[in-house]
């Protein structure tokens, strides 16, 4: 600071304040003095040195007395600060002090505190067993009264006042599990509940008979007092569970075609679902669910059932239509299926999906195993139609031209198979279609070499030694051509077709592989079956083979993985 006030009031030749910065250098700064000097009074640095020393001694002396004047007041302020440092000190020892005051008083509120607390627990667990005997003995007392007037109440035939105090004694009984004679209580209580719903069978039928929406409430509010709500929907699932078993009796009676009698129920079905469905839903808390568990007890108790229906009816067929037969009734149920699943999919969050999974199971079970049987199904009808297809004649231009009229002939029933395998089998009866097409084209291939070897013979080529003059034949020349190009279409279609054959499995099938398939692993396989059991829409994920059979379904996915 000091060498600041003087350099403000030296001239520049005396410019101290360069003492202050961190480079400063003894020899620029003497240099620069003196430089300054000689251009004022050249000839003069001896004097003009002797000045400058002397002012700088001036200056250390005003230096040392400013050090010594700030030191002696540093000293003097020490004691003062010692003794607040001091009065800090036993403030913080007071302090202390207090706390640990504190800390004792704390402990020993706890200590009375968890005495005190332990009386008041005591007490309230005696106030509440207290309040528990009087409340049993109010209800025991209550249970005698109402076990004596219930004779009298049943005598007047008015169910809602019955239904009344059987939910009172349900209630008194719930307070009674300790007593020594509940469980002769319970019988008795479900004896009455017995009686009640004896009273009220004949109106339960008639109601649901005639769809009387109050009267149906009021039975609804009842039995749900009484905890016999599976009773009462028991009456009307076997209400509406008979007229529809009637409706498929008289419609088996008749001399129509299967196809046209399952179409015909299939529709009767389909208006009961939305009948039953307006009006259970003014009735039941869960109308989707009531009106599901009804499709599901009525195709279960039909007489006959359709399975039997439909091995009479492949029985009656001829051989060769027979899958044709099988695939027209399956037709009929999947329409059925898609349009129960157009009607459920608004209010499918309102369904009970395991329900709805058994819908649809009770739906497709009939066609389950000849679906597992596709595969042999295929082969034997494949085969019976080719068995038609013509190879050999008596000419041998009929023989090369019916071996070019094959090839269309024979890809176009290898088409038709494959469109039969997504129609039946949604794609999941591929392995047993490959094998039905292997088992289709070596045949065919046995039959075309055949014709081929006849073809040889008519020409005897097999009895001209090869070292007989070859004789010019121009028939034989132009029939050779033929079965050359014919040849050469029957590797182009087998082309086209393999490369068809994969795009419409993959497209139709393909979904059942899930992202990141590896069919090594069995983590895998399980992860992709928890994926698809996470879906929401039971109609999209039936999935017989994977119900019948997971070892064909793993071999499904690796032919899927291998085509993709």
């Amino acid at each position: 600071v000091l060498l600041r006030i003087l350099s403000a009031h030296t001239p520049a030749v005396m410019d101290f304040s360069k003492f202050l910065a961190d480079d400063f250098d003894v020899k620029d700064w003497v240099n620069g003095a003196f430089k300054v000097a000689q251009k004022d009074a050249p000839g003069k640095a001896d004097a003009h040195a002797a000045t400058l020393v002397m002012k700088l001694q001036l200056f250390i002396q005003e230096v040392n007395n400013s050090i010594e004047e700030t030191s002696i007041q540093a000293l003097q302020n020490m004691p003062r600060v010692l003794r607040d440092i001091e009065a800090v000190k036993q403030e913080a020892s007071f302090l202390r002090d207090q706390m640990v005051m504190v800390k004792e008083d704390i402990k020993k509120f706890e200590q009375d505190t968890v005495q005190s607390m332990q009386v008041l627990v005591e007490l309230d667990q005696v106030k509440s067993r207290m309040q528990l005997a009087a409340e049993a003995l109010q209800e025991a007392d209550k249970w005698s009264t109402l076990s004596a007037d219930i004779e009298e109440t049943f005598k007047t035939q008015d169910v809602a006042v019955i239904s009344s105090k059987l939910a009172a004694m349900q209630n008194s009984l719930a307070m009674l599990v300790d007593t020594p004679d509940y469980s002769e209580k319970c019988v008795q209580l479900e004896a009455l509940k017995n009686r009640l719903e004896a009273l009220t069978s004949p109106q339960i039928v008639s109601t649901f008979n005639t769809h009387a929406t109050d009267q149906a409430k009021l039975f609804v509010k009842v039995f749900t007092e009484i905890d016999r709500m599976p009773q009462l929907l028991a009456y009307y699932y076997k209400c509406h569970k008979v007229q529809l078993v009637s409706v498929w009796e008289s419609v088996c009676q008749s001399d129509a075609p299967l196809k046209q009698q399952l179409s015909e129920f299939y529709d009767t079905l389909l208006s009961t679902w939305y009948t039953q469905l307006q009006w259970s839903s003014q009735v039941f808390k869960n109308p989707y669910e009531v009106v599901t568990v009804l499709m599901i007890q009525t195709l279960g108790a039909l007489v006959p059932s359709i399975p039997e229906c439909i091995a009479a009816a492949l029985e009656r067929c001829p051989a060769e239509s027979r899958l044709d037969t099988l695939l027209e009734l399956h037709q009929t149920a999947s329409r059925f299926s898609r349009s129960l699943e157009n009607a459920m999919q608004p209010h499918l969050g309102e369904c009970n999906l395991l329900k709805v999974c058994e819908l649809v199971t009770s739906v497709y079970t009939p066609y389950k195993s000849y679906q597992m049987q596709y595969g042999e199904l295929e082969e034997n009808n494949l085969l019976i139609q080719l068995s038609a297809v013509p190879l050999e004649s008596f000419e041998v231009l009929d023989c090369v031209l019916e071996l070019t009229h094959s090839v269309q002939k024979v890809f176009g029933l290898a088409a038709a198979a494959v469109d039969r395998c997504v129609r039946l089998t949604d794609g999941l009866g591929v392995c047993g279609l490959i094998r039905a097409l292997r088992a289709l084209f070596t045949k065919y291939v046995s039959d075309f070499s055949r014709t081929l070897q006849s073809i040889r013979k008519k020409y005897r080529l097999e009895d001209t030694p090869t070292s007989e003059v070859f004789t010019e034949d121009w028939t034989a020349f132009q029939n050779s051509v033929r079965i050359i190009a014919t040849c050469g279409e029957l590797l182009r279609q087998c082309g086209s077709f393999e490369q068809q054959l994969s795009n419409k499995i993959l497209g139709k099938a393909g979904h059942f592989l899930w992202e990141g398939f590896n069919p090594r692993s069995l983590s895998g396989l399980q992860e992709g079956g928890a994926e698809r059991r996470g879906q929401k829409n039971p109609w999209q994920e039936y999935n017989y083979l994977q119900q019948s059979s997971m070892a064909e379904y793993n071999t499904l996915l690796e032919t899927l993985h291998t085509l993709k």
